[in-house]
């Protein structure tokens, strides 16, 4: 699917990071990885995967997100209609990271406090950790990582021109996951990761298609794609472990963006944790270094602003 990407790309010029392609091309690529996406799930291996239906409320929350004026009386009823995630904001709100005079008591006190973006993504990360169920303790702290990995990437977003922080944190949020989809749908995925884990002579994804014929990344676009995201977050959670597509005329720059930051996002979690460096930041970290434009210097201010935010969670 990645070649079909490429090939007969409308030729338009590289661009910096975060810029966006033109609306046509950018369509043009989307429609072509989601008739292939399509074609697989008709007559290929996903025909055995089973995606999770988009949760109601994570609708109506697009929904209203997607005005030219949000609507906050909505989602604040959206917010209110789920005891569990009015919680949930309202102790975001106390946290470290938010708390500020009187506690929030409330979900509008919660929602005023924490403002729009953090809002829409607590209520987007609460839903979307209740519609897919991950309880084998392979996947341990899966959702908790994934939160990481989207706050990382919210926070690498409002240090590039262009790109959006909500549409970066969408992208941290699902970027992996095809994995718990693929562990409920497949007989004997949990060995293919433990092999994938532990292979060094080829990749992660690799030992998913040797095995299934099918991968994380590809299942992760579908389940994106099927619950309505934005086409370069689909388009990102395809490509994340095909880092070919960085300067490639055949994928939008928003894409490539997202790619290349969401692999930054990562490493630093990573790091964060005291883990070791995986195997594609040791491969092609330079290379989304220099599609983002990020030196040294840039990495390091950010090291410390970051881990606090991320330390606060």
């Amino acid at each position: 699917m990645t070649e079909i990407l490429r090939r007969e790309a409308a030729a338009a010029p590289t661009a910096a990071a975060g810029s966006r392609a033109p609306a046509a091309a950018s369509s043009s690529h989307g429609e072509r990885v989601y008739r292939e996406l399509d074609h697989a799930r008709r007559h290929g291996p996903l025909r055995e995967i089973v995606i999770p239906p988009c949760p109601e409320l994570l609708r109506r929350l697009q929904v209203a997100l997607a005005k030219p004026e949000p609507d906050l009386s909505e989602i604040s009823r959206i917010a209110a209609s789920d005891i569990a995630m009015a919680a949930t904001l309202v102790r975001h709100a106390n946290s470290p990271l938010h708390a500020a005079g009187q506690p929030a008591r409330t979900v509008g006190q919660a929602m005023n406090r924490l403002g729009l973006e953090v809002t829409a993504a607590t209520m987007t990360g609460f839903l979307v950790r209740h519609a897919i169920a991950v309880n084998p303790p392979r996947l341990a702290r899966f959702w908790e990582r994934s939160a990481l990995r989207a706050m990382a990437l919210a926070f690498i977003a409002r240090q590039l021109p262009g790109l959006s922080p909500d549409l970066a944190y969408t992208c941290g949020l699902f970027n992996h996951v095809g994995i718990p989809v693929l562990l409920q749908s497949l007989r004997g995925y949990g060995g293919t990761m433990a092999e994938a884990e532990a292979r060094i002579d080829r990749s992660y994804v690799a030992t998913e298609n040797a095995n299934h014929r099918t991968d994380h990344a590809v299942v992760g676009a579908l389940v994106a794609r099927t619950w309505g995201l934005a086409e370069p977050v689909v388009l990102a959670i395809r490509l994340h472990h095909d880092f070919d597509a960085l300067g490639s005329t055949g994928v939008p720059p928003e894409a490539q963006t997202l790619v290349a930051a969401t692999l930054l996002a990562e490493h630093l979690t990573r790091r964060r944790e005291g883990l070791e460096p995986e195997r594609d930041w040791l491969d092609h970290g330079e290379r989304a270094l220099r599609w983002l434009a990020i030196g040294p210097a840039e990495l390091e201010e950010w090291d410390e602003p970051l881990q606090l935010q991320l330390d606060a969670v």
